[in-house]
């Protein structure tokens, strides 16, 4: 009984090999002709920030410069009591010329207006006198008129007192005059010496606002002139501000009060805000300038180069990397992957920030996307998705 079934066996087991045989043989040509799906890369879609910028480069310049000129020309420079760098307040003396020559003519100016107030007041005792000679004058005339009409005084007498009422009458008159003379050589002599003061003054130069000198020009003995060099230059309130340059495209996502991140030579890394901008743009090269105001800094020199970058929006988005988005003639898109195949996806796509796409329309946050090569491939593509190694966060440099 035993051997029988022994000899059933034994078929049995054969046609089993044949089975798994054959088997394997059929799974081996199935992967031959139809070979693996690739394995791609992927990422999730997720919000991220993004900073919208706009590049710029410039120099430093004062906000407001002030031109020392001497007022007063033709005299030499005899002293200077500030140099390069120093900061001065208004009114402080910052050189001095000589003034010899001046303070004599004020003196002369000084003597003229006293002699011309002894004329006024002495026009003034003349009105007073010549008053009271054509009162007198004037009552000798009414008394010679009623004596002749009662014909106790002759007609030759009564002439003799209209004729000294006339002559006392043109005398009061011509006091008058006078004194009027007087006073015009009165405010004659005021401005005279109105401006041989201010002359006077002006030898002395002085600083007309608080600031820093940042130029000097004058040399000691050199005769001053308005022509030519100032002698002094200054920056009012020693505010230095940065001008930069910015391209006609850019200038309209510019607004005051944005903030600025600068490299200024020798100094570093400055920040700044956005104090005004140029309503021009020059024509030929396209450029506008934008002017940047920063706190003090006792390091910042007119005429350094700056360049960096203005911050125009900074905000969240949805954001993919820079790699998933493809360009062609109808616009941009990304493929998406979903359940292992490929799906194109037509998209709006914003600004690139940290190697990362702003992604406007078209995904949704925690769609999963071929991050590169997506050129190689097609809609309906099956694949074998690879999660991408996470990337570090970056922040605006």
């Amino acid at each position: 009984m035993i051997s029988t079934r022994k000899g059933y066996l034994a078929p049995l087991l054969i046609v089993l090999s044949a089975v798994v045989l054959f088997c394997s043989l059929s799974t081996f040509a199935q992967d031959a002709v139809a070979p693996k799906a690739p394995k791609v890369t992927v990422v999730t879609a997720m919000t991220s920030e993004v900073v919208n910028r706009v590049a710029v480069s410039g120099s430093l310049v004062p906000r407001t410069e002030i031109l020392i000129y001497p007022q007063v020309s033709g005299y030499n420079i005899q002293s200077f009591n500030v140099d390069v760098g120093d900061t001065v307040r208004a009114g402080d003396v910052l050189a001095e010329m000589n003034s010899a020559t001046l303070v004599a003519q004020f003196a002369e100016s000084e003597a003229k207006y006293a002699g011309a107030e002894a004329a006024v007041r002495q026009a003034s005792s003349q009105i007073a006198s010549a008053q009271a000679s054509l009162s007198q004058a004037e009552a000798a005339l009414k008394r010679n008129e009623k004596l002749h009409k009662q014909d106790i005084v002759s007609t030759s007498a009564l002439d003799d007192a209209v004729a000294a009422e006339q002559t006392a009458r043109a005398a009061f008159i011509a006091a008058t005059d006078g004194q009027s003379m007087a006073q015009a050589q009165l405010l004659q002599a005021d401005s005279m010496r109105d401006v041989a003061r201010v002359s006077l003054d002006q030898a002395t130069i002085r600083a007309p606002a608080d600031g820093l000198i940042s130029a000097r020009s004058g040399k000691l003995g050199a005769i001053a002139t308005s022509a030519g060099e100032p002698i002094f230059k200054m920056i009012s309130g020693g505010i230095i501000e940065i001008a930069v340059e910015v391209i006609e495209t850019g200038l309209g996502q510019v607004n005051v009060g944005d903030k600025v991140e600068l490299n200024i030579a020798s100094i570093g890394k400055v920040a700044g805000v956005v104090r005004l901008i140029a309503p021009t743009v020059d024509p030929a090269t396209r450029l506008g300038i934008v002017l940047i105001e920063t706190s003090a800094n006792p390091r910042l020199r007119t005429g350094l180069f700056a360049s960096g970058w203005i911050v125009t929006d900074q905000h969240n988005a949805l954001t993919v990397p820079a790699t998933a988005v493809l360009m062609e003639t109808n616009g941009a898109y990304v493929l998406k992957v979903v359940n292992g195949i490929l799906e194109k996806r037509s998209i709006t796509a914003g600004v690139i920030w940290n190697d990362r796409r702003e992604i406007l329309t078209g995904l949704n946050n925690g769609d999963v996307v071929v991050v590169k090569a997506g050129a190689f491939f097609a809609d309906g593509d099956r694949i074998m998705p690879v999660d991408a190694a996470p990337a570090a966060t970056d922040s605006l440099p």
